[in-house]
């Protein structure tokens, strides 16, 4: 891998250097201006030549090119330091870091900020879900910024950009800006409206064996003379409770009993079928759609302006019953009541409704769980759709016993798809009010209040006659309802005195002064029903079979403030040389009295040495950027002092329990110490850029739930128990290879690589794990990253595998060996953007290098037999499953225990194969490392061709422009090492990374989209 995307990548750049040199004499076309204004910390608009710190601005049209249900998954690839994780379920949530993991157990997401209002952006998914324990994956909070708003989107990386965010800007920022209105006497009106339909990527399905049928040790069939018929004959009934394919091999020529000749209600009872493989479960994929329609009006004249957009939002699963509509309102106004004095306000509405949701990680619910895990081939998935279609029932292939018709683990894809579903809807309203007033030209005091608020209702259904493994609590298959109802909010006040003068004729100086209160509330309650339903089909929380207890309902109410001062100064010398320095004292309600408040600081240096040059027609521009900076961080509310949960009565008694982690009131705030250089440079008319960052920072005292002696009456400890440092280098590069008056060719690279090292955690601990999956850990170990996997591991002699006497491999006997490393060794993106006349054409290649993945799918498909790795011939011609005295099994590569070659033929006839998780020597499990792949993969991201058709098209009608598109994204993964899955597939944002079970595929999205200007 490593020496295919490096290739391609030093291919590309080389050739473009190469034409850019050859044509840099003849090219006389306007340069364009590579330093302009962009928006930094607070909404504070810097001219970029004078930022002593790395940003990247990612314009508006880049990111509502294709419609998206996320506006993060349209920054992936594009932003050197920025690393984007999907879940890949529709709606599902993302993860966006900046320059590494930060926090050991704490939040380590991008603050996002839209025009000066912070955002919320959790999830408030289960907490297990990040370790695979199936749950809904609810999207988070830049699911409800309307892309087709956005004008730019700015990221600050490093710590000196982002410490005027106070605690929550250690992560970075991302800044976006949204579309505003023109200061024109005429109402300009924008119409968008695009359609995609998404195709699911079929190598990232499951590829099947359709060689043997169910079961786990060879045999398809009840044990036994079964006379299922009555006929007085012995019947070949399938023993349908096994959920694998390990049985025997498929005969055409064979009537068996199938699961549906097993069913009274079913016309097939008692029939009869063919010993085939079924139409496999690939067949549940639907052509998932995507349509969105936009209109927006703007306007003003010489005092104000505004803008007025409204945007629908629909997306159709590809899945049975499962959509997303989101319908959003945005408005923005500003208007000079005198020339001094400006008001300016920005709202927006957003209404989101989902049914279907898709569950991630280990749950029967998720279907990819059965069909990547647990799977029968000789089950036909056209059989399975008309027995629910007939019965409206869990007629499921999964009994226990012919005789009963008893579910056993899965239930009917299509009764769980149409009865056990959820649905969710929430109001979100977000933006802010504010007044500037200008006492001079260089002096004005601005006034802010910014608001993030939204309600939100969760439900989850199970209808009775599920199986016993479906829901949040044990309930012998009776069904069950759960609702979450809550509402978050969060506001802030903002006082900023901004000063920007010149003086003595080479000087200038921006400073800003200010303070701010953040408040932060979330209240609500959630309840699930205690032990079942009372009537089918009617979700409340009345119809709980018994009455619910203090375990069944939960209330919260919580509620935190910061409040912080701040100060910040750019001075600036002939435009050429700025020296910054900003300073921040906050104090945080979360944090103990005594050490409740942290002041955190940065200073920074710019150089623009290309002032210095007579001749800038080689180096039209340089900059060099020095930085330092340290910020702080608090933690969560409530992790001061320990409170008792109420337990159930118990014969009229009541009893409190203490928490398993205890609180502590001698916490301090976490610090991070940032050391940043860069250099920024352009050539040739600007026809060649680029911008390199070298950065090191330390997060230290970082607030952690550690283990400590059970002597103390709890398990674990909040404590300030872990350090962490991030090193890595950032890199951009733009060319334009061709430009002529018709013609023009733009290609942009960024890369980035980042070392994270945990340097200290508390005590004797040495590994801290965000999440365990089977009996694979990923977490922060001591002196390797935050990503770190561990588990057993192959025994090694001289570097290769040992087998043990059943030539199977022997396993370490440490179940805490390093097996991989979540975290990427680099990522990068190439974006080619090409225009002849009115015609365009830009494209996105992401790439990611390493990045380990335990893949619990390959691990229990493998050993279950669903997989075509599982069947087929060996290098002697005989089928694997023969046994070894009929030339079956295979001959794993390795050395026996004395050195010398394996000769000796490995048993593959059932579930204990040395593929799967029971595959290892002498009947042990096998090595979790066996199912650890690598994550990297090369992919062609988003595609669009569009077409302006010329002015004059349109005479003197109202029409000022119109632009036609073909649009896609994720069409093609050029490259990845992760079998039947897509690399990128995960289970929820948040820490704990390196894990897939029940991974959902990829979808290739393609669609077309109209742009009409008036």
């Amino acid at each position: 891998m490593k020496k295919l995307t490096t290739s391609v990548l030093a291919v590309v750049l080389s050739s473009s250097f190469a034409v850019v040199s050859a044509q840099t004499v003849q090219d006389s076309a306007k340069t364009q201006d590579i330093e302009g204004v962009v928006v930094t910390a607070l909404g504070i608009k810097r001219e970029k030549r004078a930022l002593g710190y790395s940003t990247t601005e990612v314009k508006g049209d880049q990111v509502s090119a294709v419609p998206i249900a996320n506006v993060s998954d349209a920054l992936a690839g594009q932003v050197a330091g920025l690393n984007i994780q999907q879940s890949g379920t529709m709606g599902g949530s993302t993860n966006m870091i900046i320059r590494g993991t930060k926090s050991l157990l704490g939040n380590n997401q991008a603050l996002v900020v839209v025009d000066g209002t912070p955002i919320n952006n959790e999830t408030y998914n289960q907490a297990s879900i990040g370790s695979g324990v199936g749950a809904y994956d609810y999207s988070n909070g830049m699911a409800d910024i309307n892309p087709n708003d956005i004008e730019s989107v700015n990221v600050l990386k490093g710590a000196a950009a982002s410490a005027l965010y106070g605690s929550r800007g250690m992560n970075g920022v991302i800044m976006i800006t949204t579309k505003k209105g023109k200061r024109s006497q005429k109402i300009g009106v924008e119409f968008n409206s695009s359609t995609t339909l998404g195709f699911v990527d079929k190598t990232t399905l499951p590829k099947y064996q359709n060689q043997y049928g169910g079961g786990y040790t060879g045999d398809s069939f009840y044990p036994g003379s079964i006379d299922i018929n009555g006929d007085g004959t012995p019947d070949n009934v399938v023993y349908t409770y096994d959920d694998a394919s390990f049985g025997s091999a498929f005969d055409p020529n064979m009537m068996v009993y199938n699961w549906d000749s097993q069913y009274p209600q079913l016309p097939g009872y008692l029939k009869p079928t063919r010993f085939v493989a079924g139409r496999d479960p690939n067949m549940i994929w639907n052509t998932a759609a995507t349509y969105q329609n936009a209109v927006a009006f703007s306007g003003g004249n010489d005092k104000g302006k505004f803008r007025m957009g409204y945007t629908n939002f629909l997306q159709d699963g590809a899945l049975v019953n499962s959509n997303i509509t989101k319908n959003s309102i945005d408005f923005s106004a500003d208007y000079n009541f005198t020339e001094k004095l400006n008001v300016f306000g920005n709202i927006s509405y957003v209404n989101t409704r989902g049914r279907g949701r898709v569950l991630t990680g280990y749950d029967s619910r998720n279907p990819m769980q059965t069909f990547r895990q647990w799977w029968n081939t000789s089950v036909d998935m056209d059989r399975q759709r008309e027995a629910y279609n007939l019965t409206g029932q869990n007629t499921t292939w999964n009994i226990k016993d012919y005789r009963t018709q008893a579910i056993g683990y899965a239930d009917n894809y299509f009764f769980n798809r149409n009865q056990n579903y959820q649905t969710d809807r929430r109001n979100r309203y977000f933006g802010n009010f504010g007044v500037n007033y200008k006492f001079t030209d260089w002096l004005s005091v601005l006034g802010r209040y910014t608001f993030d608020t939204f309600d939100e209702l969760r439900e989850e259904r199970v209808a009775i006659g599920s199986s016993s493994e479906q829901g949040r609590l044990a309930h012998g298959g009776k069904g069950e309802y759960y609702f979450m109802n809550h509402k978050v909010a969060e506001t802030n006040y903002d006082f900023i005195i901004n000063i920007d003068k010149d003086f003595g004729g080479d000087f200038n100086l921006n400073a800003n002064l200010g303070a701010n209160l953040r408040v932060n509330k979330r209240y609500g309650n959630s309840a699930v029903t205690n032990g079942g339903l009372k009537i089918p089909g009617l979700y409340s929380i009345t119809n709980t079979a018994q009455p619910l207890t203090e375990t069944n309902v939960t209330d919260f109410d919580i509620n935190k403030k910061v409040d912080g001062i701040f100060a910040q100064a750019s001075l600036g010398y002939k435009n050429m040389l700025f020296v910054d320095g900003s300073v921040r004292r906050d104090r945080s309600s979360a944090l103990p009295v005594g050490n409740n408040s942290y002041t955190y600081y940065s200073g920074s240096t710019s150089f623009v040495f290309s002032e210095l040059f007579a001749n800038k027609d080689i180096v039209n521009f340089g900059k060099l950027r020095f930085n330092y900076a340290e910020v702080g961080n608090d933690t969560d509310p409530y992790q001061l002092y320990n409170t008792y949960t109420l337990n159930a009565a118990f014969n009229g008694s009541y009893n409190a329990s203490a928490p398993q982690v205890t609180a502590n009131n001698n916490l301090k705030p976490e610090r991070m110490s940032e050391l940043e250089a860069g250099l920024e440079m352009a050539f040739f008319r600007n026809r060649l850029s680029f911008d390199v960052s070298v950065y090191k920072s330390k997060t230290r005292d970082l607030i952690t739930s550690t283990d400590i002696s059970s002597g103390s009456g709890f398990t674990s400890a909040w404590l300030n128990s872990g350090d962490i440092e991030n090193k890595g280098i950032e890199a951009r590069l733009t060319v334009v290879p061709v430009k002529t008056p018709n013609f023009k060719w733009e290609l942009t690279a960024n890369w980035a690589t980042n070392k994270n090292t945990v340097t200290r955690i508390y005590g004797d601990t040495e590994f801290l794990p965000f999440g365990s999956m089977w009996n694979v850990a990923t977490g922060g170990m001591l002196g390797e990253s935050t990503g770190t996997i561990r588990g057993t591991n192959f025994v090694y002699l001289n570097g290769q595998k040992v087998v043990g006497e059943d030539g199977k491999y022997l396993v370490s006997e440490s179940s805490t060996d390093i097996i991989g490393d979540a975290v990427p060794d680099w990522r990068g993106g190439i974006q080619n953007t090409i225009s002849y006349k009115n015609f365009s054409l830009s494209f996105l290649i992401d790439i990611k290098k390493g990045g380990d993945i335990y893949s619990q799918d390959m691990a229990f498909g493998l050993a279950t037999g669903l997989y075509q790795e599982t069947a087929g011939n060996n290098e002697l011609g005989n089928p694997i499953r023969n046994s070894i005295a009929n030339g079956g099994g295979i001959l794993l590569p390795g050395v026996k225990a004395d050195g010398t070659p394996n000769d000796i033929r490995a048993d593959f006839s059932d579930s204990n194969n040395p593929y799967g998780y029971y595959g290892g020597s002498g009947g042990e499990q096998a090595a979790e490392a066996t199912h650890v792949y690598d994550g990297s993969f090369v992919k062609l991201r988003n595609v669009t061709l569009s077409y302006r058709l010329p002015k004059e098209t349109f005479g003197n009608s109202r029409i000022q422009g119109m632009t036609l598109s073909l649009i896609g994204r994720n069409l093609w993964i050029i490259h990845k090492n992760t079998p039947y899955t897509d690399p990128e597939a995960g289970m929820s944002a948040g820490n704990a990374i390196g894990f897939q079970s029940g991974a959902h595929p990829a979808f290739r999205e393609i669609g077309a989209s109209i742009k009409v200007e008036f």
